[in-house]
């Protein structure tokens, strides 16, 4: 753990590859443009992963598992869905391999060239609404709240670890329902249920809006979406929620017979979050000297390490140690007691500060003696002594402080970046130098928008939903306007 982190104002994007790193959360793998997730970094992900499944499951939805490969016939049933993907699918042609005559390992074989070449999912809208069609009969079949957590393939030319990667992990709701009004409550609860996450568990201030036209989901009549913003002053969308309207009920004939009168298409919605929201972490919250992690996602929101120079003391402190761990945890906090002795306290102390441990507790034959434990908090890098026997109640308290604290950070950080804007030339100078979300007017047309993008790499991450009637002009065309909108640079 002796290599430093290139500073995050030198080089923010070499700061973050090598973070990603030298924490243990992932690496690249053999295959381009996927990674390989390191136990670590798995391990939160899948608290993620729990809290996240928790929530949908409150909210009525059940998971189930749909098949990674999509007939190539049901992908291009929804026009523009096709449009929306088609240049970042996989295809699957053939399905064997044999020895290549001419001894140069293997080759395709042509004989096994399958009948109807197959899509690696990209999202799974075509196979689950082909299946829904079977499912759905009758208004007593709906709603149908579904679930699914798997991986993607989405053909990636520019790769980065957990934020753009040809392979991610993530989870996909897909629900039908009897009217437009109902899909609609349900869309816009799946964001709430995102953005209550962000917020209380990665301590990530999030933005409430919906997508343009242009940066809609492929298929979908309305995008809401959670924009976060990071320490570098770019945006990074961390979910999005899919009205469908009855697109895909079309494209696959998914009818029920209502109580009265004639069959109807169903009503659709969509969402999602992937290990993008690893990313997002990252880049949240952590320093020079590595991660910070929120207590309540980190795998381990306690690390004990003890300091001795000989055996008999590290019995001493082993014993104390246990206890402690032992009390910690019936108190519902996570610890790690660390007593190997292949590697020094220092160097211990420079790993857990590396992978944003919350709280790290030090204890050595002094602190034996007074009855004391050094303890240091990671966000702050600050070290205190406190009497043994209070660390029991001191502890929970302290991760939610932490918590807290993080969140504020972040949410102050935010709102200082959010800046309104009234004319091109300050939007323009604005977006190189103090950087994050510039709230301005827009005329509302696509133009304008593909326009502004041209000219500045911004574009609109969302319409907040908050946003205020308000009379105005177009920044760049100065055609009238009623709403602000945030543009940003982005990931």
């Amino acid at each position: 753990m002796a290599k430093k982190l290139t500073s995050r104002t030198e080089d923010y994007s070499k700061w973050y590859n090598e973070l990603v790193v030298m924490a243990d959360l992932a690496e690249n793998s053999g295959v381009r443009g996927c990674m390989v997730i390191k136990p670590y970094g798995y391990a939160i992900w899948e608290k993620m992963q729990a809290e996240l499944d928790k929530k949908f499951k409150e909210t009525g939805h059940v998971n189930a598992y749909f098949p990674m490969f999509i007939p190539k016939s049901y992908f291009s049933k929804e026009a523009s869905h096709v449009d929306g993907f088609a240049k970042e699918c996989a295809v699957v042609t053939h399905y064997r391999l044999k020895n290549d005559p001419n001894g140069k390992g293997v080759i395709v074989d042509e004989d096994a060239k399958l009948e109807e070449e197959l899509i690696v999912r990209p999202t799974s809208e075509t196979i689950i609404w082909s299946t829904y069609k079977k499912w759905i009969q009758s208004y007593r079949d709906l709603p149908l709240l579904i679930n699914q957590w798997a991986n993607v393939v989405r053909w990636e030319m520019r790769t980065r670890l957990f934020l753009r990667t040809s392979e991610f992990l993530w989870q996909e709701g897909h629900t039908a329902h009897a009217t437009e009004a109902e899909a609609l409550v349900e869309a816009k609860l799946m964001c709430d249920v995102y953005a209550d996450f962000a917020q209380n568990f990665m301590a990530m201030p999030v933005v409430k809006g919906v997508k343009s036209e242009s940066e809609r989901f492929a298929g979908a009549l309305e995008t809401y979406c959670i924009e976060a913003l990071m320490q570098d002053g770019k945006a990074l969308q961390a979910g999005t929620s899919h009205f469908l309207g009855q697109n895909f009920a079309k494209a696959f004939d998914v009818k029920f017979q209502p109580k009265e009168g004639k069959p109807e298409y169903v009503w659709a919605t969509s969402w999602g979050v992937s290990t993008r929201l690893m990313g997002a972490l990252v880049m949240t919250h952590s320093d020079d000297k590595g991660l910070i992690l929120p207590p309540n996602l980190a795998p381990w929101q306690v690390v004990i390490v003890p300091i001795h120079r000989n055996d008999e003391q590290l019995e001493q402190i082993n014993e104390k140690a246990n206890e402690l761990m032992k009390a910690l945890r019936a108190k519902g906090v996570s610890v790690k007691y660390d007593n190997r002795t292949s590697f020094k306290p220092g160097w211990k102390f420079n790993e857990y500060e590396m992978k944003g441990v919350p709280v790290r507790i030090a204890i050595g034959p002094k602190d034996l003696e007074n009855g004391t434990v050094e303890l240091a908090r990671r966000d702050l890098l600050e070290k205190q002594f406190v009497a043994m026997e209070d660390v029991e109640t001191m502890v929970p308290a302290l991760l939610e402080e932490i918590q807290n604290s993080m969140y504020n950070k972040a949410l102050s950080y935010r709102n200082e970046h959010i800046t309104e804007v009234n004319d091109f030339e300050t939007f323009k100078d604005l977006l190189e130098t103090k950087t994050g979300f510039l709230s301005c007017h827009w005329d509302g047309t696509t133009e304008t928008e593909d326009k502004i993008k041209t000219l500045t790499k911004a574009t609109i991450r969302c319409i907040p939903l908050d946003a205020k009637e308000e009379e105005g002009v177009c920044i760049l065309t100065g055609a009238p306007s009623t709403k602000r909108v945030l543009f940003a640079k982005s990931y």
